[in-house]
């Protein structure tokens, strides 16, 4: 909270994961969401109805999107986009995560998750920071879709080649939330965009 209060106005949102949902409790999306807008990044990855009801608590709970997975399906998909849709709230979908065991299985169906993505109506894609290469093949695939893309700082990713390659919007958490100093590792990579 103190980070988020401290970077409110110099980041375009706050990502939630299950770690601190489960530590903190849903009370959290609610509290950041009075500062800032926030993505839960739940990965959602279920059956239909259940994507549908855990969107449904934390869209209800303040976040403003949720980042759900394709490879279940799009029966599976559009639940949770239906449920973003119905809250006002903004769907992205894991196209490949960003760390090194995800081209093992999930860069093989990048690209039919990305065509996914599209056909089902999500606002945007998640695409790896840590391969710009992956980001322009997936940017050829979602068009104007927005894309979100992690893995950059703690996990090796460039900032500029992210951005360079075709993400919009960077996706750096241990990065800031870690260091003894977060305004100056932000700034840091300020520096690095240029």
């Amino acid at each position: 909270m103190r980070i988020a209060d401290l970077l409110k106005d110099e980041l375009d949102c706050v990502k939630v994961g299950y770690p601190l949902i489960l530590a903190s409790g849903l009370d959290v999306v609610r509290r950041l969401s009075k500062m800032t807008p926030v993505i839960a990044d739940l990965k959602v990855a279920d059956i239909p109805n259940t994507n549908r009801l855990i969107c449904e608590q934390v869209l209800a709970a303040g976040a403003s999107g949720i980042i759900a997975h394709a490879f279940t399906g799009r029966d599976s998909l559009e639940a949770c986009i239906e449920a973003a849709r119905s809250a006002g709230a903004e769907a992205y979908v894991v196209t490949e995560m960003s760390h090194p065991g995800a081209v093992e299985f999930m860069a093989p169906q990048a690209e039919k998750m990305a065509a996914l993505a599209v056909d089902a109506g999500a606002d945007g894609v998640v695409a790896p920071g840590t391969r710009p290469d992956r980001i322009r093949l997936i940017r050829s695939i979602v068009g104007n879709l927005t894309i979100i893309s992690p893995g950059v700082g703690a996990q090796g990713g460039s900032a500029r080649e992210a951005l360079n390659a075709g993400a919009d919007h960077l996706i750096v958490g241990r990065s800031i939330y870690e260091s003894k100093d977060p305004k100056d590792a932000l700034d840091r990579i300020r520096v690095e965009i240029g």
